[in-house]
């Protein structure tokens, strides 16, 4: 399907419009895996493997970097390896493994022979998301691939692949059911027959963080001597099979008999107290053991448990990683001492004592740790792969170069502009938090640079609006449906919370992790919010009413961890201020026409049950309205974008010949009411004829566009990136009448 948008963006009318990089540059993004190569004494040639940028290159020690995975169809990737026996030989599995809400899957691995110059898909599609990769150490034909498997569902073609003709052919040699995937994997240095690899059953739900369950048997670590032909399960002094999580392995290069396991443990460490919320204000159920070491000193025949052996250290690592090991769980020792090991979580840790003891690198380095490499030539050289980007050290940690710049790599959600002069964008980036930029035309449109991002009212998952009346006045979604209101001038001095709690008898809000958030457009004193229901304050936020019944299917066995049954998209015509639209996240989709007195229910013919992504509702005509729906949390990239022109009566599908989803973000072109614009998991799309035909626009390399919107005073287009950051675009070419074809 990538194929069909390479020779749409090639072919396309607009190919030659340019998407200008307006930043931000003081921030970069998730990165999943590190490595390098280079001679002791010379500078390293770094390869970096990202949650949704695809893979960079540096040739001289992180100075600069390259993109160097543009255009290969994906720009999520799980792992990358270079091949010990010719560093020109690289191979990348896509579909980041770490399933946070805003992981994405790939479509299988690909190899260079050159260096980065050009890639060749080597197969394994169905695969998703791969973990782990290793390469032969002498022969670069033989390779290892560790499948994780699909985010949301269940797939046969979990586990793990090994081919030994570079790829031609692939053969699954370890499986243990639809559910489960090989998470990590090592080799021994002395016998490349000898490898470890560790299963978990790695499904999440909707409305649950991933866990174990008692019934599954299949979690645990692995080991063949013969290259994968047999496999014996390792037990003996580790956790049953169901108190398993996500389990990290690595072998001490130093000393290969000695293995060291480490298992996201499910075993119940400490009573919750009464009362006591975790880092999202929810209420703390049990706290397991967590992050928990174990080694083996005779190759995996018995474990033992090294650390949280005494109060203190049994509770540091319960909040190793705090309420989500199942992200992290990775091992590293170092390769010239045995008893050295740094475990990744919200912080590096590290121990001396071979895990007994642990304390964590905070040293001016980002948190939430996804990979690490160590020279084995020279163990005080690691590189560290965070949601921060990279970071060097040249002395084990104790001081930390961060490469921010160098990678700009921030993940946004979404985008809004206001009308001040000159305007400014504002956007929610996962990880960090909220930020906004002016953008800066003295230059002209056409050479418009990165300016300074400065933090905003929000969250790194936020919608923003801002009061046109004085392009200061800033509301924005919290986690999970809170609702805070500020001024751009004057945040954080003047941020106030402006949603009231219910009352006991009352069910809780339950809010989306961006909850929809919109200005009326008649009246900006009017505040609409969408829970799950459909919140109005008539003062800016002082007061409010529930305008809507629950609009989900509420269904009681599907709530949980997380927020879900939430309300995911709102809209307001600009016509007439009783029309609203609301959709879910559970795939509902509703229409009010009497400010909410009462709702009808509008998902009817071809509009399946899937998460409504956008509403819009067109500007030019009364009854227009569009609907993007998103599979992703259904493993699902099918192409959902409809219209209605009966107020939702009746839908069209607008799909015509866009090549894959999933559809983000639809918008109407502010000048011309034939003209639309459309953000997917790959790039961003136009339609010059209102949807009966798509073309790919501009130069954009293979992205997830996560919000789009167009500036009308100043005509420019502008995307929130979920990877690679905000870009803007002249739409003069687009939309204006001098140019636009007979």
């Amino acid at each position: 399907m990538y194929e069909k948008h390479e020779e749409m963006r090639n072919d396309s009318t607009y190919s030659e419009l340019h998407w200008q990089f307006i930043g931000p540059t003081n921030i970069s993004g998730r990165c999943t895996d590190v490595e390098a190569v280079g001679p002791k004494g010379q500078n390293y040639t770094i390869w970096v493997a990202t949650a949704s940028s695809g893979v960079w290159k540096s040739i001289n020690e992180g100075v600069t970097f390259e993109p160097v995975f543009e255009h290969q169809g994906t720009s999520t990737i799980g792992d990358l390896a270079i091949s010990p026996s010719n560093p020109d030989i690289v191979w990348v599995g896509s579909g980041e493994a770490n399933i946070f809400r805003s992981s994405n899957p790939g479509c299988g691995v690909w190899k260079t022979t050159n260096g980065g110059d050009t890639w060749q898909h080597m197969g394994l599609e169905e695969t998703f998301t791969i973990s782990r990769i290793l390469v032969h150490p002498n022969n670069p034909d033989i390779v290892y691939v560790a499948a994780s498997g699909h985010e949301w569902t269940e797939n046969k073609e979990r586990g793990l692949y090994k081919t030994t003709d570079g790829g031609a052919s692939w053969e699954q040699i370890l499986n243990k059911g639809p559910e489960s995937g090989v998470n990590d994997m090592v080799m021994d240095p002395r016998d490349p027959e000898i490898i470890y690899a560790t299963t978990w059953q790695r499904t999440r739900l909707k409305w649950n963080d991933p866990r174990t369950y008692d019934d599954h048997k299949s979690n645990g670590i692995w080991k063949s001597t013969d290259g994968g032909k047999k496999w014996e399960k390792l037990t003996s002094g580790l956790p049953e099979s169901k108190y398993m999580g996500r389990t990290g392995i690595d072998v001490a290069r130093s000393n290969p008999d000695v293995v060291y396991a480490f298992v996201d443990d499910y075993e119940v460490a400490f009573q919750a107290k009464e009362g006591e919320l975790d880092a999202y204000d929810r209420p703390k159920k049990d706290v397991i053991k967590g992050a928990t070491v174990y080694r083996s000193n005779d190759a995996g025949g018995t474990w033992e448990q090294v650390s949280g052996l005494t109060e203190e250290t049994k509770k540091y690592m319960s909040g190793h990683s705090g309420t989500y090991g199942w992200v992290f769980a990775q091992i590293r020792v170092d390769p010239n001492d045995e008893n050295r090991l740094y475990t990744m979580g919200l912080w590096i840790n590290t121990s001396t004592d071979g895990g007994a003891t642990f304390e964590p690198i905070k040293r001016k380095i980002h948190a939430d740790q996804h990979g690490m490499w160590i020279d084995p030539d020279n163990s005080n050289y690691i590189l560290a792969a965070h949601d921060g980007g990279i970071s060097v050290s040249y002395d084990k940690g104790e001081n930390w170069r961060n490469l921010i710049k160098e990678l700009p790599l921030a993940q946004f959600y979404n985008v809004e502009f206001d009308m001040h002069e000159p305007f400014r964008v504002y956007g929610s980036v996962q990880d960090h938090h909220s930020f906004y930029s002016e953008v800066d035309l003295s230059n002209g449109k056409d050479k418009i640079m990165p300016g300074e991002w400065e933090y905003t009212l929000g969250a790194e998952g936020s919608t923003h609006v801002v009061d046109p009346r004085d392009n200061n006045t800033i509301f924005a979604s919290l986690f999970y449906g809170k609702l805070a209101r500020a001024s751009v001038s004057g945040y954080p001095e003047d941020f106030k919370w402006i949603l009231h709690s219910t009352f006991p008898d009352e069910p809780e809000y339950r809010g989306q992790w961006m909850a929809p958030t919109l200005l009326s457009n008649h009246n900006p004193d009017i505040v609409y919010h969408g829970v799950q229901y459909v919140l109005k304050s008539t003062d800016q936020g002082g007061t409010w009413s529930r305008i809507s019944p629950d609009l989900t299917f509420n269904n009681p066995e599907k709530q949980g961890d997380i927020s879900y049954q939430t309300i995911s998209a709102l809209e307001e015509s600009s016509f007439n201020p009783g029309l609203l639209y609301a959709g879910t996240d559970d795939g509902r989709l509703w229409r009010t026409k009497d400010g909410g007195g009462s709702w009808q229910d509008i998902r009817t013919g071809p509009l399946p049950e899937r998460w409504v992504s956008r509403i819009v509702a067109s500007q030019y005509d009364f009854g227009t309205v569009y609907v993007c729906q998103t599979g992703r949390r259904d493993d699902d990239a099918a192409v959902y974008l409809w219209r209605s022109t009966d107020f939702g009566d009746t839908w069209e599908d607008l799909s015509a010949n866009i090549p894959a989803g999933p559809v983000n973000v639809i918008r109407e072109d502010p000048a011309n009411d034939s003209i639309l614009y459309l953000g997917t998991d790959v790039g961003v799309y136009v339609s010059k004829n209102a949807g009966e035909s798509w073309e790919v626009l501009g130069d954009l390399p293979c992205t997830y566009v996560h919000d789009l919107a167009i500036h009308p005073r100043e005509n420019l287009l502008i995307i929130a990136t979920h990877g690679r950051g905000m870009f803007v675009l002249d739409a003069d070419p687009v939309n204006n009448t001098d140019t636009e074809e007979n």
